[in-house]
């Protein structure tokens, strides 16, 4: 395993930029965002380190020129909105977007798309699964077609009460990732895995270390999030209320890394495992973002040697 970082916490950087930092301060992965150009909907979204949209060959070829430069991998193609999205136009549009990264994957030697599930907030999580091959199954065919594999993050993206009562990713426990990965391993065995993050486990209260056992071989990518529970808030409003855990960088919340990494070294994982910040007490300014950074490859280091 070796630590990349997320690009979505420097949008104010360019590609070149994002990876010569990396490259100066010793990350040798990144993770890139690929969102369409354009006004973000929500924190770290709309973030375009690599734009896909109309991608050609001389832009790929200049990715390519600059990833050999710097020396930095891509651990994987990041674009994470709603697939499942109750507005068919808005639907629509997102899934030719996350189609149009697949394909630009293999043309930058990259294997890996990271994204969401996505889901009608309004709907039951059993109406959802009922919509998810419609929606589903053409984006997992074209993943195949390209060799790429899928990781699938499991944040329940519950922030507000416009995303209540179920947030707006059916794919956050491990029930319906079973359930999931046996409907996509039916067309295409081993292209939909996971994209971990144990900040979206300790949030929900499910055990990190027998999600990692239970899932490993099925592990595509791993992201380093922690997440710090608000024992007075948690008491005042009670799991069902909002605002009660907060992203931290690693080390600075509830997340047992020591469990952690031992349930991934014990399954095998020799992947990257990418930095996410989405700390609000490190956001102040560029130069506090890149302390992020460092500061979180300092404490994970301890667990990677």
């Amino acid at each position: 395993m070796q630590i990349g970082f997320v690009s979505a916490i420097f949008p104010d950087l360019k590609l070149e930029e994002v990876l010569a930092f990396a490259a100066d301060e010793g990350f040798p992965f990144v993770e890139l965002m690929c969102w369409p150009p354009g006004k973000a909907d929500r924190r770290y979204a709309g973030v375009t380190h690599l734009d896909v949209s109309n991608f050609t060959e001389e832009q790929a070829e200049h990715t390519r020129a600059l990833i050999e430069l710097h020396g930095v991998k891509i651990s994987g193609l990041g674009y994470y909105p709603n697939p499942m999205d109750a507005d068919p136009q808005h639907r629509k549009a997102v899934g030719e977007h996350l189609v149009k990264v697949i394909r630009a994957a293999p043309r930058i030697g990259v294997q890996v798309v990271n994204t969401f599930i996505g889901r009608d907030h309004t709907a039951t999580v059993a109406a959802n699964l009922t919509q998810v091959p419609e929606v589903w199954l053409p984006i997992v065919k074209e993943a195949k077609a390209a060799g790429v594999r899928i990781g699938i993050e499991h944040c329940p993206m519950l922030f507000s009460d416009n995303e209540w009562p179920g947030g707006k990713n059916v794919a956050s426990t491990p029930e319906v990732w079973r359930h999931l990965f046996r409907m996509f391993d039916e067309v295409a065995p081993g292209t939909v895995g996971l994209n971990l993050d144990p900040s979206h486990l300790v949030c929900q209260f499910i055990d990190c270390g027998r999600v990692i056992r239970e899932f490993g071989s099925q592990i595509v990518h791993v992201h380093a999030k922690d997440e710090r529970i608000d024992r007075e808030r948690l008491y005042q409003v009670g799991i069902m209320g909002l605002g009660w855990h907060v992203p931290k960088l690693p080390g600075l919340g509830d997340v047992n890394w020591g469990e952690f990494f031992s349930a991934l070294t014990d399954t095998g994982y020799k992947g990257p495992v990418c930095v996410e910040v989405e700390d609000r007490a490190y956001e102040g300014s560029l130069a506090e973002r890149k302390r992020a950074l460092r500061q979180s490859k300092k404490f994970l280091e301890q667990f990677m040697g």
